[in-house]
């Protein structure tokens, strides 16, 4: 199972779910390696973010959502731009419409992961 987001598949965690052929005791042998194995998956989030990102403030958080904000609105005036009186815009345009809307979609995406990183106490945010 995934969702869409703009464009991009993200998988869904699932949770545990025991296996029908399984003894209660197995299940829960399982269910600690499984629970190891997230410790380690969150601890190395923790240890990997902090060394390449430092600390979260609400200024950061600012700097991208304006970032995403101007992606955006240059995406859009740019498309409104190359059809001006109906017209089909042409090759070259369309390609720059294509890279504007990925930057836009990947700084928006960034700033998600920013957002995910804080939800789950990969990154702290600092007051400011």
């Amino acid at each position: 199972m995934s969702s869409i987001v703009s464009g991009y598949r993200r998988p869904v965690t699932d949770h545990f779910q025991p296996q029908d052929d399984l003894s209660l005791q197995d299940q829960k042998k399982l269910r600690g390696q499984l629970e190891q194995i997230d410790y380690t998956a969150f601890a190395s989030n923790k240890e990997m973010i902090a060394q390449l990102i430092g600390q979260a403030d609400p200024d950061k958080f600012a700097q991208l959502a304006i970032a995403v904000a101007r992606a955006r609105a240059e995406w859009v005036a740019e498309a409104l731009s190359s059809t001006n009186g109906g017209r089909t815009p042409a090759g070259d345009q369309v390609a720059r419409l294509r890279q504007l809307r990925m930057t836009f979609e990947e700084l928006s995406e960034a700033y998600d992961g920013l957002r995910r990183m804080i939800e789950r106490g990969y990154l702290h945010l600092q007051s400011g």
